[in-house]
């Protein structure tokens, strides 16, 4: 008699599960701590407090506030965020640079970028670059793909990426779309 895989028995975390609940949970506590100006220090006591939840279930599934923060920040930029297709790298490249200042200027994710960038260290950095590296990346492929030539990754990150984020983590400088717009033709001079 065969058994079907319907009847095998299941194993590991089930989608929507207690884990993701707890982990909804928490990355909801971080959100609103962060955005809290006034309010309590981000430390996994005060995180597990507002989720809910024991702090050795934060400690044991994160370990420190550096790596939690860099897990709520990948989540929040995985998926969020429409890599535009205008049909021209120029196109692309200014409504990517528009939109992501747009994200950059909200309050809520510029608290969570600044947190996640003083108190994550690298890992913190690579959480708030990774998501965005892949977007650029996909831009520049689509473009090699309709036989263009594009600078390479490294360079369009460093001539849009980078000082999208530096002016907004570390200035108070306004991401205008006419500034974003010169960031682009900075890259691709006419």
């Amino acid at each position: 008699m065969s058994t079907t895989a319907s009847s095998a028995p299941q194993t590991g975390s089930r989608p929507g599960g207690r884990s993701a609940r707890v982990r909804a949970a928490v990355h909801r506590a971080v959100r609103e701590l962060v955005a809290d100006e006034a309010g309590d220090p981000l430390t996994i006591p005060a995180v597990a407090a507002r989720a809910g939840v024991h702090a050795t279930t934060v400690y044991r599934r994160w370990g420190a506030v550096g790596e939690l923060l860099a897990d709520v920040a990948t989540s929040r930029f995985s998926g969020d965020f429409v890599v535009p297709d205008t049909g021209s790298l120029r196109g692309d490249l200014e409504r990517y640079a528009s939109d992501l200042a747009k994200d950059l200027c909200d309050p809520d994710t510029l608290a969570l970028v600044r947190a996640t960038i003083g108190a994550g260290g690298e890992q913190g950095a690579a959480a708030c670059r990774g998501e965005r590296q892949r977007q650029l990346e996909a831009i520049l492929e689509r473009e090699q793909d309709r036989g263009e030539q594009t600078p390479s990754l490294e360079r369009t990150t460093d001539a849009v990426l980078a000082p999208l984020y530096y002016r907004a983590v570390f200035t108070d400088d306004p991401l205008t779309p006419e500034w974003t717009r010169t960031l682009v033709s900075h890259l691709l001079p006419d």
